[in-house]
């Protein structure tokens, strides 16, 4: 017999969190629940959900920074549930990772719709990464977000650490300037490469012996970077 999938739902309103956990198990499904961003990121690195449903406005995190942490290490599909009904959140947070919008208030019957849609994609889809990634003397811990170096704790920025976990989460794939931009920055700076050189230069001399000669973070000429482990 399969087993239940299993969803994780990070939501700051108790009560919307005891009708979607009640709608969900009601279908068979195992249900974890979280209502802050730190509580949250330690049950998706423990659990491995199949699916994250997602509020937006968590009290001790903004939920697209959640989204592109999360997305760093997992394929399992994001179903955003959010107060936020302009279309420009929307597409914020689709461009951060997350695979579908549903907006309160929201009714049973599109919930558990949307979310047999997400699990039918997902178990087509591939495994995911380990949410622990190591390459030469540096650890990532994607569910602390905590970079070492030889067991000492390196400095990033947010955008350095976002720009670094991608690229470490994916070795040997050269992304062009645009998807790199659209990943750490989001559809609004997608034509900015500058921004992108800058930041990229930043992250070489923390992590590159030789930012000069880079070992992991290699310029793909014209196109984009690839990561090397």
């Amino acid at each position: 017999m399969t087993p239940p999938d299993s969803i994780l739902l990070v939501e700051d309103d108790w009560q919307i969190r005891e009708f979607v956990c009640i709608a969900l198990e009601s279908e068979g499904y195992t249900v974890h629940e979280a209502s802050t961003a730190g509580h949250g990121a330690v049950q998706a690195g423990s659990i491995r959900p199949a699916l994250l449903i997602l509020d937006l406005g968590l009290p001790d995190r903004d939920g697209q920074d959640f989204i592109q942490d999360f997305r760093a290490w997992s394929s399992a599909p994001i179903l955003v549930l959010s107060a936020r009904t302009q279309e420009t959140e929307k597409v914020k947070a689709l461009d951060a990772g997350a695979d579908d919008f549903l907006s309160k208030p929201f009714g049973v019957s599109e919930l558990l719709a949307r979310v047999r849609a997400l699990l039918r994609r997902r178990h087509q889809e591939r495994h995911d990464a380990d949410p622990v990634i190591q390459f030469g003397d540096f650890r990532i811990d994607c569910v602390k977000r905590v970079v070492t170096r030889k067991g000492e704790a390196l400095h990033l920025t947010q955008i350095e650490y976002r720009l670094l976990i991608f690229l470490a989460s994916n070795p040997g794939r050269v992304f062009t300037h645009r998807q790199l931009l659209l990943q750490v920055w989001g559809g609004h700076a997608v034509d900015n490469h500058q921004y992108l050189r800058v930041y990229v230069g930043h992250l070489r001399q923390k992590i590159e012996q030789n930012p000069a000669q880079p070992r992991h973070i290699l310029t793909e000429i014209g196109v984009g970077y690839r990561f090397q482990p």
